[in-house]
């Protein structure tokens, strides 16, 4: 599915595309009735309106840690707006508007503001029933692992290096006192090596595969992943309990309004008269060469999406997941 995002790099292009298309002699008149929008600044002219601000700072705001600007910043905001509005009156005057680039850069950016609105209006419109929900909770559940992981790691170099540690802890070595001194996973050796409590989804398949064969207290012998050799001691394992249904309700809400705007845009997509032609596209580049097999994200990473899931519309919060467990460090 593709996703209609408006990033904060396209925000001046966006605002540059309002600007484009006003002109005080061309002005289209407020629809009768309406209360007409207020006004924050007029350049030559044209009325720059308070929805054109909200709309560029929002986006402006739109990965930035604060949520609200001071009055100083807001002026320079709206500074910012005006400049936009000169610089594009300015090419208008000079025939821009038909340069080719120019106009397909304006006829994809209106194209994608559109599916965006659409975007939006789809999912502020669809309430999912409680069932939908329940159905959601369910599978999320039922894809759980079942069993979480409480272990330490010493991660070295080479096998010898590997095979040397479980020497010193079979002389008496204690594992915290290693793992300090010989772990190069700067995330947990100077907790002794500990990982914390896991599933085995979030780590690497070698490592998760050893960590099973564990009985409590028991040492592995070396195993190699990507990052190097392990040798690993499992404290403990629990069951793991799948979080409280209200707890990630609000997730739920997202997962299942993507699900549904995802059949919505491949219903559209399937009415609609497509004709491809792939002759008239670039050259494709090379395919790269293979570069090892395709692994996991290291031990206590966060995992990515299945390939060829939707994304979520612009604005909207990130995928339902159940709460990760505790981070690792290799």
């Amino acid at each position: 599915m593709r996703a209609y995002f408006l990033a904060p790099s396209l925000v001046a292009a966006v605002a540059l595309l309002a600007a484009c298309n006003k002109a005080p002699e061309t002005a289209t008149p407020a629809t009768t009735g309406a209360p007409a929008a207020a006004v924050v600044a007029t350049v030559d002219g044209v009325d720059l309106t308070r929805p054109e601000f909200d709309i560029y700072e929002k986006n402006l705001l739109r990965n930035a840690k604060v949520q609200s600007l001071t009055p100083d910043q807001l002026s320079q905001v709206l500074d910012d707006l005006i400049t936009m509005q000169v610089m594009a009156a300015q090419g208008v005057k000079e025939g821009l508007e038909n340069d080719p680039d120019t106009k397909a850069q304006l006829a994809l950016l209106h194209m994608r503001v559109l599916a965006d609105a659409e975007s939006q209006k789809f999912v502020k419109t669809s309430t999912p029933s409680d069932a939908d929900l329940h159905a959601e909770y369910d599978t999320a559940v039922s894809q759980m692992d079942k069993a979480e992981y409480h272990a330490r790691h010493i991660l070295v170099a080479t096998k010898e290096q590997a095979e040397q540690v479980i020497k010193k802890l079979k002389s008496g070595a204690k594992f915290e006192d290693l793992a300090k001194a010989q772990s190069t996973d700067t995330g947990s050796k100077n907790n002794g090596g500990d990982l914390g409590w896991f599933t085995t989804s979030r780590m690497v398949k070698p490592f998760a595969d050893a960590v099973k064969e564990l009985k409590k207290g028991e040492v592995s012998a070396p195993v190699q992943t990507q990052y190097g050799w392990h040798v690993i001691q499992l404290e403990d394992t629990r069951e793991a309990a799948p979080p409280p249904f209200d707890q990630v309700k609000p997730q739920l809400t997202d997962a299942v309004n993507r699900k549904k705007l995802q059949a919505y845009v491949e219903g559209l997509r399937k009415q609609a008269k497509v004709d491809k032609k792939p002759d008239a596209l670039p050259a494709a580049a090379p395919a790269p060469a293979p570069n090892g097999p395709a692994m996991s994200g290291p031990p206590g990473g966060s995992s990515a999406p299945p390939a060829g899931s939707a994304p979520p519309p612009a604005s909207s919060p990130p995928p339902a997941s159940s709460p990760p467990p505790a981070s690792a460090g290799h």
